[in-house]
């Protein structure tokens, strides 16, 4: 049976022209665009595909305005066979539940459904520069009824199955998924070609098939901005409120870390004035009030698992649980879902943090997380409880879960918050308020505005920022309640299946304890593969401080370093003391990672780097100089005014 591989791509802004209307809308009238870079590395994983099967099909699809065909020539310039452009003005606004629900219909329409004879696959990138939601791929999957696995680095056919390498926090898990299957890809594996000539000319005499809703049976009753779950209720700028960069000064890489040294030990400089923020009192208007909730009542969250132990940020997830109940009041209750294999233990560390019901499932089979039953678990328990709200830690499972969750309640998500508050949205066209409302508050786009985000389907789901939020303080004393669930579940829930997992706890934890972190920038990686890096924080180490090092979005995506260790907006937010960033431009992405700490080292070699315009101290210079002097200076007993502990 011939194989088809069918790819998913998007045509997105280049990053540095990304801009937001003030509706919360991507403006692209002035923007050159490009196919995401993750989507490239989706269509490279086709082709790859392709060469273990030389008689498989390869298609590719997209979403969006005509403008698109410009990125799905380029697919076949590189070797894909058939392109495909669902177009049409009655899809714009959709939210990522309104596309996974579009795109996913586009391909039964194209005839590939999870009953299909003959096998196919469909790749995707992770995540889109645009949006960073990686909300899609999952989605999809769901309104198809098919298995999938994300955050892919590798993959491989076998036996009607595919064999992948997916990323997890601190390692990776080696799976078998067997087709019809949805894979997403990270931007770690083989690079994508480039377009051949015979390939060029091929994708100008191709024609782009383009459909609108009407062709392939889709009603706008759930697309476009009116029909999608949830909305962006307001946009706001985001401003940094750190004084100005103290640079050193100096001939060579000594005398600017001797400056750099002395401009530390002189402290901060206080002629800074923090902006003040005015709150205008808007007049409420006259309408009536609607509760939309229905009989939906409390908070869920999500426990995952690692090492049988909960993982620290579904921990975390309880702070904001906790001050949503109390703002709803009424005696609102936080249950969490936990769910593995011998972990009914963990029950009680979930009731000393805050949470008031633990529903414990326990399976043999449920040892290490899998998409399917856990999506399952979580639709039984959200049909039978009714939460108003659900929550999850945006790790690599909490984003491929939460979405797919999404699919089954055809409720919005809310990907990456860094805030989350009880409401109102005003609807000025249907004159009504609607109360109380989850806001859901995420950077975006480069991390240049604040996106308050409101659903309207219950649960409302957000997934929140690793290290965004601290971890309740531990009260062993307090009371809750453990309940045990038996869920339904099928073979059909096990098709994909573990072969192997690796982890180890790659920095993670330290990361967000550590008083000290050193990362790395790709040139960091390139140079000596962040040899440096590791030298100087085992140096501070040695002098007894609490050091880590990270890395950024781009030195991951160059395979120098591991996800966990990822510092910005699809990695994870810390908050040291002391935070040195080593050849790092500066992209806003990254500076939603560490811009919480209290203090900020700047090295560049580009004087003109943004890193410096959000830095407390700075020094132009090339990585391999001035490392090697700080790492001195540390052996000599400097630590940057961090006490040793003794």
């Amino acid at each position: 049976m011939a194989l088809t591989i069918i790819s998913l791509i998007k045509q997105v802004p280049l990053p540095t022209e990304m801009r937001m209307g003030e509706d919360g809308l991507m403006d692209r009238t002035k923007a050159k665009s490009i196919i995401n870079v993750d989507c490239s590395f989706g269509l490279e994983a086709g082709l790859q595909l392709k060469k273990q099967n030389p008689d498989a099909k390869l298609i590719v699809c997209s979403m969006g305005p005509p403008s698109f065909e410009q990125s799905l020539k380029k697919a076949i310039s590189m070797g894909y066979d058939e392109a495909y452009l669902l177009s049409d003005r009655r899809l714009g606004g959709s939210d990522t539940y309104a596309t996974g629900l579009a795109i996913a219909t586009l391909l039964k329409h194209l005839g590939f459904s999870k009953d299909s004879k003959e096998p196919f696959v469909i790749v995707a990138g992770r995540q889109t520069s645009d949006g960073d939601t990686a909300h899609v791929p999952s989605q999809v999957a769901e309104n198809m009824g098919i298995p999938q696995a994300t955050f892919i680095e590798s993959v491989k056919s076998e036996d009607n199955s595919i064999i992948a390498k997916r990323i997890i926090e601190g390692g990776y898990q080696m799976m078998k998924v067997p087709m019809p299957c949805m894979l997403s890809i990270t931007p770690t594996g083989i690079a994508p070609r480039r377009p051949t000539l015979a390939g060029a000319i091929k994708a100008r005499e191709s024609d782009i098939k383009v459909f609108n809703i009407d062709d392939i049976g889709l009603s706008d009753e759930k697309i476009g901005l009116s029909g999608s779950p949830t909305i962006v209720a307001k946009v706001v700028s985001i401003k940094s409120d750190r004084p100005p960069v103290s640079m050193s000064e100096g001939k060579n890489s000594t005398e600017l870390v001797e400056n750099m040294i002395k401009n530390i030990q002189a402290g901060k400089s206080e002629v800074h004035e923090k902006a003040t923020k005015e709150k205008k009192e808007k007049k409420r208007p006259d309408f009536e009030i609607e509760d939309f909730r229905g009989d939906a009542r409390g908070i869920l969250t999500w426990a995952e698992v690692a090492n049988s132990k909960v993982t620290r940020s579904s921990l975390e997830l309880l702070t904001p649980a906790r001050s949503l109940a109390n703002e709803l009041g009424n005696d609102t209750k936080v249950t969490t879902l936990l769910i593995g294999k011998d972990i009914k233990d963990e029950a009680k560390t979930l009731i000393a943090h805050g949470s008031d019901e633990v529903i414990v499932v326990e399976d043999d089979r449920l040892e290490e997380y899998l998409i399917l039953p856990f999506a399952s678990i979580f639709d039984q328990v959200i049909k039978k409880i009714k939460p108003e709200i659900a929550l999850f830690a945006a790790t690599t499972a909490g984003r491929e879960l939460a979405p797919r969750i999404g699919v089954k309640t055809d409720s919005g998500v809310t990907a990456d918050c860094t805030e989350l508050l009880i409401g109102e949205h005003i609807d000025r066209k249907k004159k009504k308020i609607f109360a109380p409302i989850l806001e859901s508050r995420r950077p975006t786009y480069g991390e240049s505005k604040l996106a308050t985000i409101v659903g309207f389907v219950c649960p409302q789901i957000s997934t929140t920022r690793a290290g965004t939020f601290e971890i309740p303080k531990s009260d062993p004393k307090r009371e809750g309640q453990v309940t045990t669930f038996k869920p339904k579940l099928t073979k059909s829930d096990f098709s994909a299946k573990i072969i192997e997992t690796v982890r180890g706890d790659g920095g993670l934890q330290n990361l967000f304890e550590a008083d000290i972190i050193v990362s790395g920038g790709r040139p960091t990686g390139e140079i000596d593969e962040l040899k440096l890096i590791k030298e100087l924080v085992e140096a501070l180490r040695e002098q007894g401080i609490n050091a880590e090092w990270g890395a950024s979005r781009p030195a991951v995506d160059g395979g120098y370093a591991e996800y966990a260790r990822q510092i910005g907006q699809t990695g994870k937010t810390v908050r040291p003391k002391v935070y040195i960033a080593a050849a790092i431009s500066g992209a806003i992405q990254h500076l939603a990672g560490m811009k919480e700490s209290d203090t900020i080292i700047a090295i560049n070699h580009n004087a003109k780097a943004p890193i410096f315009g959000h830095a407390d101290y700075g020094i132009v210079g090339e990585y391999q100089d001035i490392l090697p002097e700080l790492i001195e200076k540390v052996k000599s007993g400097f630590t940057f005014g961090i006490e040793v502990k003794k």
